[in-house]
């Protein structure tokens, strides 16, 4: 009370003054320099302070791309925020990027033809404006699985009414290298600008209410799109770039060395291509030329065994096997959403969509999970098991010496024909009898385990 009457600055010099112990210098001294630093960088301009720690504006953290948080000080100490970004969602599971406007990620026709896309996913998507929402959200999550690296996602491009992806973009803005071109999925023009024949998979999707007055008409713009663009022809110098290791001048005009892309496809029945069916029995209107009885079951028919349609009551049939067979959700898990965690499916179901997170070593250990690829027999390190070999033999060495579990072969059709009859149209043998023969043209799908380095395969050879 007396020190708050007489106000006095200078206690050490007045008489009856409290000496000062040693405790009490040493606590008054951290919270001096916090007070004088604290002052100090208000008074330079510096960011803003708040009960003692800096913190960001909202328009400082748009322009930095990044957002402080407080947290503890022996965290701190082992956490640099400087020096990290946010990269993948808050559980460690997906790649991410803060929210993006979709006017930002609009193309038209002519800016997606300069941008010469390859070996992307375009998404050919029927829709009105009030059409209900599908949920493209979850086709794409798991092509963001964060068991890829970044280099290795595959740019998403959806070709469909702006209107309706507008609604959808919510559950979009926060996944990287999307892009949307308005347009229509039975253009011509537009399937040319997002080089169709360049892509790695076309999925044709139909978000239209079915009438009820003929439900066989409900597949009709999706089948009239996989019609159309088998019907199409493309100009087979488009896009590709061929690499020579004894060509001096082998460099882009940007200096950088030419990077191989896989050369495209010159009909349009040759492009990698899936349909999504409302009724099973419209599967027959998707090849011209299967022979298949019209009465013939989905899963006997050639579009499925070939993975060009998919039904929705495929759907049942998994329910069914998870319900009988607990331990196949872990394999149907990994297969169709990338992976996912309790936390990961809380934070969905509540509606606050992914979220960024910093890459703590915690969230990073999320990475280290199996991912789905394609490796060829043809060429590199298993193509002596194409000569003949059996599927044992595969399956072993692919376990033992890379950590790789088989899991089925992708065959052509026509492996046996040479003749100009032969197609390019594979179909899928899962989990092949033991002496099961191998072909040099054979492909293996294979659960690949995560490497944080560059891959033993190389990316040409492992296509997912």
């Amino acid at each position: 009370n007396l020190i708050k009457k007489c106000k006095c600055k200078h206690l050490a010099n007045k008489t009856g003054a409290t000496p000062a112990t040693p405790f009490s210098a040493a606590l008054s001294k951290p919270l001096l320099n916090i007070k004088n630093s604290v002052m100090a960088k208000e008074e330079n301009g510096s960011k803003p302070v708040m009960n003692g720690r800096p913190t960001n504006k909202p328009a400082d953290q748009q322009k930095n791309g990044k957002m402080e948080v407080g947290i503890a000080d022996d965290q701190a100490k082992d956490f640099d925020f400087a020096k990290t970004e946010m990269k993948y969602d808050s559980t460690g599971m997906f790649h991410w990027t803060p929210a993006r406007s979709i006017e930002d990620c609009i193309l038209d026709r002519n800016q997606a033809a300069m941008t010469v896309l390859n070996g992307h996913v375009v998404v050919c998507l029927f829709a009105d404006p009030d059409s209900p929402l599908i949920g493209l959200r979850n086709l794409v999550m798991p092509l963001r699985a964060s068991n890829f690296h970044y280099h290795e996602l595959k740019h998403v491009v959806i070709v469909g009414a702006v209107d309706y992806i507008r609604r959808e973009w919510k559950t979009l803005q926060n996944l990287p290298k999307i892009s949307v071109l308005n347009g229509s999925p039975l253009s011509r023009a537009d399937l040319r600008a997002v080089n169709v024949n360049l892509c790695d998979m076309c999925v044709i999707l139909s978000a239209k209410v079915p009438s009820n007055d003929d439900p066989t008409l409900a597949d009709k713009e999706a089948i009239l799109a996989s019609l159309n663009i088998k019907a199409m022809t493309f100009d087979d110098t488009i896009g590709v770039l061929n690499q020579s290791s004894n060509a001096p001048d082998a460099m882009s005009p940007l200096g950088s060395p030419i990077v191989l892309h896989r050369k495209g496809s010159v009909y349009g029945s040759n492009v990698p291509m899936i349909t999504e069916l409302v009724n099973d029995s419209n599967v027959q209107f998707l090849d011209q030329d299967d022979d298949d009885d019209p009465d013939t079951e989905l899963y006997l028919t050639q579009p499925f065994a070939c993975g060009t349609a998919f039904a929705v009551s495929v759907l049942d049939s998994l329910m069914s096997t998870t319900y009988f067979n607990q331990n196949a959700l872990t394999l149907i898990r990994s297969l169709i959403t990338g992976g996912a965690t309790p936390e990961l499916e809380i934070i969905l179901a509540e509606g606050a969509g992914l979220r960024g997170g910093y890459s703590t070593p915690d969230t990073l250990s999320h990475r280290d999970r199996c991912r789905v690829g394609q490796i060829s027999l043809s060429d590199g390190p298993l193509a002596t098991f194409g000569e003949g070999r059996k599927y044992q033999d595969l399956f072993v060495a692919s376990l033992r010496n890379y950590g790789m579990l088989c899991i089925g072969l992708y065959r052509l059709r026509d492996a046996a024909l040479t003749t100009v009859d032969a197609t390019s149209k594979r179909y899928v043998i899962t989990n092949p009898p033991f002496d099961f023969g191998l072909l040099p043209t054979d492909q293996v799908y294979v659960l690949l385990p995560f490497e944080r380095k560059q891959s033993r395969f190389s990316f040409s050879e492992t296509e997912v």
